[in-house]
């Protein structure tokens, strides 16, 4: 008798790992077959690693290796209405490293449509709310989706490329124009956590969520005390399934940037969503560590800035404000104002809200008890960022794709393909706490990871490559698994 294919609940728990045939983003020199493909065979690196990802995770398996393959055809139906969440964050690499490390790759996006193709959607969206400085027509241009989208187009699919964002800044700093209100509100949905959201216990001083280059007073209004608002985009709503496509990479305020961070890019405007919170974590804020009067003046100073137009006083105001972080770093601070570093409180939060929007958000902007979509995740490591993520990452050759049903399962596993100890992470250990509306209904030990023909434990896992992920400055020291040098040269 054939092995049969996992059931849902099995899967819910499960986290499939592939190993790509090299860590880069190429054409085979020898393609895979792949009978089920209309090309007959994989003829990329990222297709062939998620032909055989999706074989490691048992999907269709029946069918496996037959021209009526189709891994996808249990989790996404005829008809339905697809979103693929890449991340497609910004349009260049500020470390000057490329893209290959900083957005999910185009030819794992073309190897995801291949396989939801042969689900026969009814509509697919490939959109993300990348930062507000990203220029969308020059990302679209550097990885080169338009053309990517036009061949499936030609094949028949009903595939559209969205920006969700509603603010834009034309340029790279304060004094820069800004297009507001570019998309009607029609196009997302409202929501209200309201008591039920996790920043709740932080909003007795709601006056200190932050997120940079943004007015304050615009956060107040959507964040205070009995109120925790999201917009977000209705065609996320609206979709019977959402593909997450992230791209595995460290990250300098929430460590990872993965599974879970990813979702953030649901969100319509950025004044939704809380990044830290103004102050050291000696005077009740954790922006920083400890107190220092000159990033307290740099931070009023950006305050200042944020609540001008645009114009001369606000670029002077920001300008100002970047010469007192740097002064204060001479005198042995960092210059770190934005909450990159271990002791963020609040972006764990905002993200685990999204994660609930996304998991349970009806289209009347209320969370239903059942989930009200699939959610799939695929994630892009066969290069990864290391160091100083999510806009100055530089390329680590990780080589591998995960898949999962669960995004607090992967992520969890992902933390340790990283050399990451997924304890030490807020927003991966904070996942799987006890709150309405939860994210995972079981516990870190009952992960089943599937890697190299073997079911594995999450706690068995060590990076693939025998190599860590680097953190960003304000993680290291802080957030690395104990003892992974020693497992990583056993094996």
């Amino acid at each position: 008798m054939e092995p049969r294919s996992r059931a849902p609940a099995e899967l819910e728990t499960a986290v499939a790992v592939a190993r790509s045939l090299q860590p880069a983003y190429a054409m085979l020199a020898q393609p895979v077959a792949a009978p089920e493909l209309p090309s007959g065979s994989a003829n990329t690196v990222a297709l062939a690693a998620l032909r055989d990802l999706f074989s490691v995770w048992g999907l269709g398996r029946e069918r496996a290796g037959t021209p009526q393959w189709n891994p996808l055809g249990a989790l996404i139906p005829p008809g339905a209405r697809v979103v693929l969440k890449p991340n497609w964050v910004l349009h260049y690499n500020q470390a000057g490293a490329g893209l290959d490390c900083l957005v999910t790759h185009a030819s794992v996006i073309a190897a995801v449509l291949e396989y939801v193709a042969l689900a026969r959607p009814g509509k697919v969206v490939l959109g993300d709310a990348p930062l507000q400085g990203c220029d969308f027509q020059a990302l679209l241009d550097a990885c080169g989706i338009e053309s990517l989208a036009a061949r499936f187009r030609d094949r028949g699919m009903d595939l559209g490329v969205a920006d969700f964002r509603r603010t834009i800044l034309h340029g790279r700093g304060f004094a820069d124009a800004r297009t507001e209100n570019r998309r009607d509100l029609a196009d997302y949905v409202l929501f209200d956590l309201a008591g039920e959201s996790l920043l709740e216990p932080l909003a007795g001083d709601a006056r200190k969520f932050r997120v940079t280059m943004y007015d304050p007073g615009l956060l107040l209004r959507t964040h205070a005390p009995g109120r925790h608002q999201y917009l977000v985009a209705r065609d996320v709503i609206d979709a019977d399934v959402v593909v997450n496509l992230p791209k595995l990479k460290s990250h300098k305020k929430s460590c990872i940037t993965g599974a879970l961070k990813n979702i953030i890019g649901i969100n319509g405007n950025k004044e939704f969503l809380p990044h830290h919170r103004k102050g050291g974590s000696a005077a009740g804020g954790d922006c920083y560590p400890g107190r220092s009067w000159l990033k307290q003046r740099a931070e009023d100073l950006l305050d200042a800035a944020n609540r001008r137009p645009d114009g001369w006083t606000r670029r002077a105001l920001g300008a100002s404000a970047g010469l007192a972080a740097r002064a204060a770093r001479c005198l042995g601070a960092d210059d770190n104002l934005e909450g990159s570093w271990y002791g963020n409180n609040t972006i764990w939060r905002t993200c685990l809200d999204l994660q609930r929007i996304l998991r349970y958000g009806r289209p009347d902007g209320k969370l239903d008890p059942a989930p009200q979509r699939k959610v799939i995740t695929l994630t892009d490591a066969i290069i990864g960022g290391e160091g100083e993520g999510p806009l100055a990452n530089t390329p680590i050759a990780s080589g591998f794709l995960t898949g999962a049903l669960n995004p607090a399962a992967a992520e969890w596993v992902h933390a340790r393909l990283m050399g990451f100890d997924p304890l030490r992470i807020p927003l991966l250990r904070e996942a799987f706490a006890d709150f309405p509306y939860p994210l995972a209904s079981f516990s870190p030990a009952e992960i089943r990871v599937l890697l190299d023909g073997n079911e594995l434990s999450a706690a068995e896992i060590w990076p693939p490559s025998g190599r860590s992920f680097r953190p960003a400055e304000g993680w290291r020291g802080s957030c690395e698994l104990a003892g992974k040098e020693e497992a990583c040269t056993a094996r």
